[in-house]
């Protein structure tokens, strides 16, 4: 998934597949708890092991889907705890590391827990249920469902894949390379060679075993631990291929199961990008005749020179990197990263049109600060998560990849004639794999499931991140499914959506009651 690559980039975008209803959250920069009033105080809580769930569990596992798991208070309100499991599953008597996760307790008579995964790859359940609990979630699923949010291998408190300082964060974010010269390019691979070596280094092992079939396993002793015989899930963007891959790994264990912004298991690398590079500017292209209904636009004339003067604006910044505000340089890919960020949800166009108003006049502050929200960088300078790395270690895995200089400057030239205002940025995204440590685990292929509980996916129609398309395909290739699709801008639906697509979703969750497929919202 071509966004969000290790640093130091020049192109190849990062645009991780997250859910656009936690990042709202981000832009508004209020301060407020997102809890709610509805949440009981959390007490401490043993869970013992079921002794019918453990009795499934896969050969030589017994012990992680029988350990007893303690929910201490944590968060002001909620629950949290460790779950230990393998680093690698065919070793289950070798080391092991915790999976950290974080509940909110229902609110009225709970019938299970619903395990949440927001995006990423790299992103943190913990951190989205904490902070989205009491908003994002209708009474009525509060009531049925502990919502447990769980950090997955490799992410920021799960063995956290672990690279660089902040600072030297900042600094690979500044490094441009000409990756269309053998010059540019060798320097680029030199960089993230030395880069990837330290992420081995500060990582260790488990840096091989980050992948998403193990990430799958983890969920299902997630699954046991919390007693739930079957595993009620709501999967955001790669978090729909977390949820697919466990669909096909433990078919009897589906329960409840609500795929958001779908990605497609079958394609390769290579289409995720175009599919992606296609997507984005069809966003820039609504939101340019979004804008311009706006006397507040800086975007003047139609559509066309709307969308042509912010491509003059990146062409001026990747002539002449700018000075923010603060001292930092912002180059064109920093710039770019900043003005994708609030294209995951058009409720936060209104904050693209400020930045965008005040780069027309020299000034990249604001879109400098749209970039670090995309980053996970703090305005002290501190970097709140490792998404960035966790998600290139994820997918280095994940994906094989084309890396050799004539097929990554072929790819360049086809993404810059299906997007001619992004594609340049998202060219060369097999540079961050070339000399990882560890080769890919997976090929892409259609996903099998053969479960009997129907599967819901739901697709947007201006998604930027996961075309409608793919949540189409996954439709298909998953069989007892049913299709929801919610005609709508940004990333992901549930959360954010109108009243049919909501209400059908909560429905499912609560009553079990499918939607039509094929419905649209």
């Amino acid at each position: 998934m071509t966004a969000r690559p290790l640093p130091p980039r020049s192109r190849s975008l990062v645009i991780g597949l997250r859910a656009a209803g936690a990042l709202i959250l981000a832009l508004t920069l209020a301060s407020c708890s997102l809890l709610g009033r509805d949440t009981p105080a959390a007490a401490p809580a043993t869970a013992k092991a079921d002794p019918s769930i453990v009795a499934s569990a896969p050969a030589g596992l017994d012990a992680f889907y029988a350990q007893e798991v303690v929910w201490e208070p944590c968060e002001n309100g909620f629950q949290c705890a460790k779950v230990t499991v393998p680093i690698d599953y065919a070793k289950p008597d070798g080391d092991t590391i915790q999976i950290a996760a974080l509940r909110a307790p229902s609110t009225g008579k709970k019938t299970g827990s619903l395990l949440v995964n927001p995006g990423g790859p790299g992103g943190s359940g913990y951190d989205f249920v904490k902070d989205a609990a009491g908003t994002h979630f209708s009474q009525s699923v509060r009531a049925s469902y502990d919502l447990v949010g769980f950090d997955p291998r490799g992410v920021k408190r799960s063995a956290p894949v672990t690279c660089l300082t902040d600072a030297e964060r900042d600094a690979s974010r500044t490094k441009v390379y000409a990756l269309d010269t053998d010059a540019g390019l060798a320097a680029a691979l030199a960089d993230n060679k030395a880069i990837a070596e330290q992420c081995a280094e500060k990582t260790g092992p488990v840096m091989g075993h980050v992948d998403t079939v193990s990430a799958a396993k983890d969920l299902d002793v997630l699954r046991a631990v919390v007693n739930d015989a079957k595993l009620n899930y709501l999967g955001y963007s790669y978090g729909t291929f977390l949820g697919s891959t466990y669909a096909s790994l433990f078919p009897d264990n589906v329960g409840r199961m609500v795929l958001d912004g779908a990605l497609d298991p079958s394609i390769s690398n290579e289409e995720l990008t175009s599919g992606q590079a296609v997507a984005f500017e069809k966003a820039i292209r609504a939101y340019v005749a979004s804008c311009q209904q706006e006397s507040s636009c800086p975007l003047t004339g139609n559509v066309d020179s709307g969308v042509q003067q912010i491509r003059d604006i990146i062409n001026a910044v990747q002539a002449t990197p700018r000075l923010a505000k603060d001292g930092r340089l912002v180059n064109a890919t920093m710039f770019v990263s900043g003005l994708i960020t609030p294209l995951y949800n058009d409720q936060s166009w209104p904050a693209l049109t400020q930045a965008l108003e005040a780069a027309t006049t020299g000034d990249v502050s604001l879109m400098l600060r749209l970039a670090d929200l995309g980053a996970d960088r703090g305005a002290d300078g501190k970097y709140t998560s490792n998404s960035t790395f966790a998600f290139g270690a994820i997918n280095c895995l994940d994906y094989p990849m084309v890396s050799d200089t004539a097929g990554m400057r072929a790819e360049q030239q086809r993404l810059m004639q299906a997007s001619p205002t992004l594609g340049y940025f998202f060219a060369y995204g097999g540079t961050n794999c070339l000399d990882w440590p560890y080769k890919n685990l997976r090929t892409p292929a259609p996903v099998e499931y053969a479960g009997e509980a129907p599967i819901v996916v739901v697709g947007t129609t201006g998604d930027p991140a996961t075309p409608v398309e793919w949540a189409a395909s996954l439709r298909k290739q998953l069989g007892n499914a049913s299709l929801l699709t919610w005609q709508g801008e940004g990333h992901t639906a549930y959360g954010r959506a109108n009243s049919c697509l909501e209400d059908a979703v909560d429905k499912y969750l609560v009553d079990g009651t499918v939607p039509t497929d094929n419905t649209v919202c």
